[in-house]
């Protein structure tokens, strides 16, 4: 945001008509000048993103949220764009936003799209918006190519083979594979002796079960792409004649040509598009090849020093997250990149975070480090994470939690055990077990079922026919045939109508309450329940296992409490955003990201050490 007049103090505009006059001596201009910047630094840092009930989040409290989460990942990507933009400098290659913009165009219309409605699929679909994309994908992709240009270029001999690849002659051929080499040269023995039954031979043998099911068929066969040796026994082969036992990777197998697909000549209209097509694989192929073995150079070659994380090198280089061949990179800037890519979603968990602690001060309580222990010990036994005398194995959780390389034990609890200890805290008053929440617990967990065949239909007229049907031959065979028939539920239609038992307070009032009324051999009526209309024949009760409640009364009360507890704390979760009053100032300003029309943070001026 560019600093307005009204953004500055009385005092500061007075300094700056002082400075600019030409009548302060240098060195207190200088210091004067350092005064300025800091204040505005932590004007900035102080800016609200967010207010929650009158409580305002600052743009430092977010940067450091995003920094904690994200701040390593992001590191990692500024400096390989460090690396870059210093080639391209050492190289005298300017990547402009002017190519950036283009090439964003070039590859829209690849898709058959408009730029808007390219950039706005990657907003959806992966999550990046569009100054993102320009910045951290398509001005790397520009850079790297201008580095390996000389590299990338196709040939004609690639071009050439690229096209047969494409258009050439093609052998259509039969496969048989098997993970044994002797099995695979006795079938072959026996393939070559009698051809005509190549097909029944791949039916009966092959291992590869997609072309063993249409008789070892498999996609036509052209130059050029792929194993150079199966390409080479295909065009080898005679119509009808099956080849000897080629070894790939672990697997043997051997093919038989059915016949020769002639080569397609494009028209002249479509040759231009098609030759366009032909390069830019050929030159994105050799782009990955060569920019890889050029990262590789580059981070051989660098001297790079992380510093974020690392304790004692953070003692030495203050605000500094790494040193890329003697440039800095500064934990501002990561943590301005940080909040660049992540900000809105770090910050609703924030603003929820937010209301939680008001939601706890209002009612007088804390979260203790005892608590976030309790949860943490509840969170690994119910994950089956327990040692040998029952307690939990809260370290082999935690390296669980963790295993991603992404998630910290610290972010862990920050994210996930903080705010189910707060909700449990501010709801755990509430939370009572009756006699009747037992019986029904009990009902629903031991009680007996009902086992039906079900046929689900999506309209009242095709339900009514079909219930016709079921009941003018009340048979399970003739009900099972008319689910396999009218049903458009995968399971019933799939397995004759069989779907699994029904229980009692399942969730599915009207479906139980049906259910239950019938007997053996009974149809039901029609029961609609949202929008479809489902019809039931009783095929009987199951015997429950467990008769006397008090058997397992200690486990119903602790089930029905977790139930209710988290049925509770998803309400007054909800509850809370409904009744808040809550501003987000960066999702406002998200919604006007644009495409980069400047070169990457990573091109800034950076410290020299």
């Amino acid at each position: 945001m560019l600093l307005q007049p009204t953004h500055l103090r009385p005092w500061m505009l007075s300094l700056c008509r002082t400075l600019f006059s030409g009548k302060l001596r240098l060195p207190l201009l200088v210091f004067l000048m350092a005064m300025i910047s800091s204040q505005l630094d932590a004007q900035q840092s102080n800016h609200v993103v967010a207010v929650v009930n009158a409580d305002p989040i600052t743009n430092k409290a977010l940067g450091e949220a995003c920094l904690m989460r994200y701040g390593n990942d992001v590191l990692d990507s500024m400096i390989n764009r460090h690396l870059i933009l210093q080639a391209c400098k050492q190289n005298g290659i300017e990547v402009t936003s002017n190519e950036v913009r283009e090439e964003i165009i070039r590859i829209s219309a690849k898709f058959g799209l408009t730029v808007e409605s390219y950039l706005q699929l990657l907003q959806e679909e992966r999550d990046i918006p569009p100054d993102q994309y320009s910045r951290e994908i398509v001005w790397p992709m520009l850079a790297l190519r201008r580095l390996v240009a000389d590299k990338v270029e196709p040939t004609d001999e690639e071009f050439n083979q690229a096209f047969l690849s494409q258009f050439g002659e093609a052998v259509k051929c039969r496969l048989i594979m098997t993970a044994d080499r002797q099995k695979a040269e006795s079938i072959q023995k026996q393939a070559s002796a009698n051809p005509e039954q190549f097909g029944s031979l791949a039916k009966a043998h092959s291992e590869d079960e997609a072309s063993a099911s249409v008789g070892g068929l498999i996609p036509p066969i052209r130059r050029y792409t792929g194993d150079s040796r199966l390409e080479e026994a295909a065009f080898g082969l005679q119509d009808g004649q099956v080849s000897p036992v080629l070894q790939l990777g672990d697997q043997w197998i051997f093919l038989q040509a059915v016949r020769r697909i002639p080569a397609s000549t494009p028209s002249p209209q479509a040759m231009p598009s098609i030759k366009e097509q032909i390069h830019d694989r050929i030159r994105d192929q050799k782009m990955r090849g060569a920019a890889g073995e050029l990262f590789t150079r580059l981070q051989k070659q660098a001297q790079v020093t992380k510093v974020l994380g690392d304790e004692v090198a953070s003692q030495q280089n203050p605000g500094v997250a790494a040193i890329v061949n003697g440039q800095q990179v500064t934990i501002a800037a990561v943590t301005q990149e940080c909040v660049k890519r992540h900000g809105a979603e770090v910050l609703e968990g924030e603003i929820n975070r937010k209301l939680l602690n008001q939601a706890l001060n209002k009612s007088k309580q804390t979260v203790t480090a005892a608590d976030i222990d309790a949860e943490i010990q509840r969170a690994s036994k119910s994950y089956g994470y327990v040692r040998n005398d029952g307690s939990a194995d809260v370290d082999a959780w935690i390296e669980s939690v963790t295993s991603d390389g992404n998630t910290t034990k610290e972010i862990y609890i920050h994210d996930a055990v903080w705010p189910s200890v707060a909700l449990k805290k501010l709801v755990q008053d509430e939370i009572t077990v009756s006699e009747e929440d037992l019986q029904r617990g009990f009902e629903a967990a031991f009680g007996p079922r009902v086992e039906v065949l079900a046929i689900v239909l999506s309209d009242q007229r095709s339900a009514q026919k079909v219930w016709e049907m079921a009941r003018d031959n009340p048979t399970d065979q003739f009900f099972g045939q008319l689910a396999e028939q009218y049903s458009v539920e995968p399971v019933s239609s799939s397995n004759s109508g069989k779907v699994p038992p029904i229980r009692k307070y399942g969730g599915q009032p009207a479906i139980e309450r049906e259910a239950f009324a019938m007997k053996a051999g009974d149809l039901s009526g029609i029961v609609a329940t949202g929008d479809q209309y489902i019809i039931m024949r009783c095929q009987g009760f199951t015997e429950p296992i467990v008769t006397d409640i008090n058997a397992v009364r200690d486990e119903l009360i602790s089930d029905l409490t977790e139930k209710k507890t988290s049925l509770a704390m998803s309400e007054e979760f909800d509850r809370l955003k409904d009744s808040a009053e809550i501003d987000n100032f960066l999702a406002a300003a998200k919604a006007t990201d644009r495409v980069a029309t400047s070169p990457p943070a990573a091109s800034q001026p950076a410290t020299r050490q």
